[in-house]
Order: structure tokens, then sequence, then C-alpha cells
């Protein structure tokens, strides 16, 4: 197991979640106006989902879970595995969703709707780190 990516990687999304939470106004109003900030906010976000899938990945390949199609695919293997669970499974969902807007700006981003998503759902980045410290801990 690349245990030692894996660390790096859980690293660099604790990096940019923080940042985004020390950056992320209480108001959307203060948010709309963030201008650069709010570019820096949404690339800091893309970075961390990309981590996030990037260490999914590797665990699926260094378990050899089997040969994935897409992140999908990675995801059903990890929860099959009972490497995450299921509403973990779903908070991955909407992550890499959130990633594909960012990502393909599909016409222009409703920044209210990205507020929205990053006040309620910041929190499951969390998780995920801890889930996974936990697992790398429980693998030896």
């Amino acid at each position: 197991m690349r245990k030692d990516i894996i660390k790096t990687k859980l690293k660099e999304i604790e990096e940019s979640i923080k940042i985004v939470e020390e950056n992320l106004p209480d108001k959307f109003e203060k948010f709309v106006k963030l201008g650069l900030i709010k570019d820096g906010i949404y690339k800091r976000m893309e970075f961390a989902i990309e981590n996030v899938f990037d260490i999914c990945a590797i665990i699926n390949s260094d378990l050899e879970l089997g040969i994935p199609s897409n992140d999908e695919d990675i995801v059903d293997n990890l929860v099959m595995n009972e490497i995450i669970d299921k509403r973990m499974k779903e908070k991955l969902k909407a992550m890499k969703g959130f990633r594909n807007i960012l990502v393909h700006r599909y016409g222009k981003i409703d920044d209210r709707i990205a507020f929205n998503i990053l006040k309620e759902n910041i929190k499951d980045f969390w998780l995920f780190m801890e889930k996974i410290e936990d697992f790398l801990r429980n693998i030896g």
C-alpha cells in the first residue's frame, strides 16, 4: 500500500480545506464579492476533490479490488470491501458532481448554489480523511 502517497494527498486535502474554511465568509453577499479569492476557493475545492478520488484509486489499485472503468466503479469497490460506507459513497458522488461543475463550468457557476454546497458539505472532507486515516491505521 502506498501509504506515503496517500498521507501526502490527505495533507494536501487538509491544507486546501483549511484555506477554504478560513476564506469562506458567513454570508453569500460577502462571498459573491470576493473576486479572485472566490476563484481561489473554487480551485482549492477542485484540487481537494481530485485528491479524494486519487486516494480512492490508489487504494483500489494497491488492494487489487478490480479494474474500474470510472470513478464510480472505484468507489463501489471500496464500499464492497468495507473501506468506506454507503453514506460516504453518496458524499463522494456529490463531490464528483460539484467538481464537474467547477471544472467544466457548465455555463457559469451559480455562486449561490456553490456557496450553499460549500457551507453545508465542507465537513464531508474531514469525514473522508478520518475514514482513510482509520483505514491506514488498521491495515498495519
